[in-house]
């Protein structure tokens, strides 16, 4: 008994009412992931495609997705007047699965379709290039200049950057005849597919150097280290980039040079801890001072400012320091906070008179009588 065929919308996982580009974009996904190109020897794999191949052939034709809608697997079956069953692909639109196919076989094979006719040789923008740049917490917070060194490639003075031995030139390649790209052909169930990819000779320059400058070797370039200054922005955290432009990489026939992007290490604070742009600190105050309240001293990022604490203050207790904090990147006016946590501090020793005067004052509080204070009462009564 032959095998039941799956509901073609069921194949291409999408619903009955899906436009075109939405179908059209299913087929695509699955085309590349079972592709036998990308499965040699997968059974399974080229099963799927060839199922997947056939629910596209039908629903992407207008007439034929039609009838499927009407009479199901039976309109291709020679059953309910059908048309053309699914051999030969007849209801793909070339110039859609050329379309397709252009995009598959360029991610299998490195190559691009050739629809378009776009050059290989033309100019590219050279890599980028990152470093990184410690800085201590506070140059993050306010901002400042650094200068950090870097292997940088300068244009060779002796072949002026064409890798070229001095006297000689560039030749075009024979194997591309300059376009830096060649032109190749695969035999698919869809029939013969053209397509291309970078000339493996010249790399897609569309140019040979037979005699390479001895100095560069043919790169065209010498690497020096090189200082540079870089500004840091007021507020960087670490990890952040800063970009500079035209300082990467050169770029290959006339292409612009890349970026250098400088990375921000910051070094951690023995005191203040950074949230974004919030700075938290912890502040140590005595029982007194919690108590009865007063000012304190408080450090930060801009120097010591003076607060007042409250009267009844308890411990962790957490106060705010408007503008104290990190400058916004976008606009360095623009400030964060200082949020401080304020801990009363228990003295861990304590002299004779010092005790005296707690239990006293836990006497005041409680309105009890310890039995050594008794004892300390008497003796002062008759001493007198």
């Amino acid at each position: 008994m032959a095998e039941s065929k799956r509901d073609y919308y069921e194949v291409l996982g999408v619903p009955k009412t899906a436009d075109d580009a939405t179908i059209k974009k299913a087929y695509r996904t699955l085309a590349k992931k079972y592709h036998p190109d990308a499965n040699p020897g997968d059974a399974e794999a080229e099963k799927k495609f060839k199922e997947a191949s056939e629910a596209y052939s039908i629903l992407s034709d207008p007439e034929k997705r039609k009838q499927y809608d009407q009479f199901g697997h039976a309109a291709f079956d020679g059953g309910a007047g059908g048309g053309a069953g699914y051999g030969g692909f007849g209801g793909f639109d070339g110039a859609d699965m050329g379309d397709i196919f252009g995009d598959i076989f360029g991610d299998f094979f490195g190559g691009r379709s050739s629809r378009g006719g776009s050059r290989y040789n033309g100019p590219m923008r050279g890599a980028n290039v990152q470093t990184s740049v410690r800085l201590s917490f506070e140059e993050a917070i306010f901002g400042c200049e650094k200068e950090i060194e870097i292997n940088f490639k300068e244009e060779c003075a002796s072949c002026h950057g064409t890798g070229a031995k001095a006297g000689t030139s560039k030749e075009t390649c024979s194997k591309c005849n300059g376009k830096g790209k060649i032109m190749y052909t695969q035999q698919t169930m869809f029939g013969t597919m053209q397509n291309v990819q970078t000339c493996p000779d010249c790399g897609g320059t569309g140019q040979i150097i037979k005699e390479k400058c001895p100095d560069c070797r043919g790169t065209g370039y010498i690497t020096r280290r090189k200082k540079l200054k870089v500004t840091i922005p007021a507020g960087i955290d670490d990890g952040q980039c800063i970009r500079m432009s035209g300082a990467g990489e050169p770029g290959t026939n006339g292409g612009e040079r890349g970026d250098l992007l400088v990375e921000a290490v910051v070094s951690k604070h023995p005191v203040f801890v950074r949230k974004d742009m919030n700075i938290y600190s912890t502040v140590p105050i005595s029982f007194a001072k919690a108590a009865l309240g007063g000012p304190i001293i408080i450090k930060t990022v801009d120097g010591q400012v003076e607060y007042e604490v409250k009267a009844g203050t308890q411990t962790d207790t957490k106060v705010r320091l408007k503008g104290k904090g990190v400058p916004s990147l976008r606009n360095k006016a623009v400030r964060g906070d200082h949020y401080v946590t304020l801990v009363v501090q228990v003295p861990e020793r304590m002299n004779e008179e010092q005790r005296q005067a707690l239990r006293r004052f836990d006497e005041l509080m409680t309105g009890k009588i310890t039995k050594e204070d008794e004892g300390h009462k008497k003796k002062g009564f008759f001493s007198k």
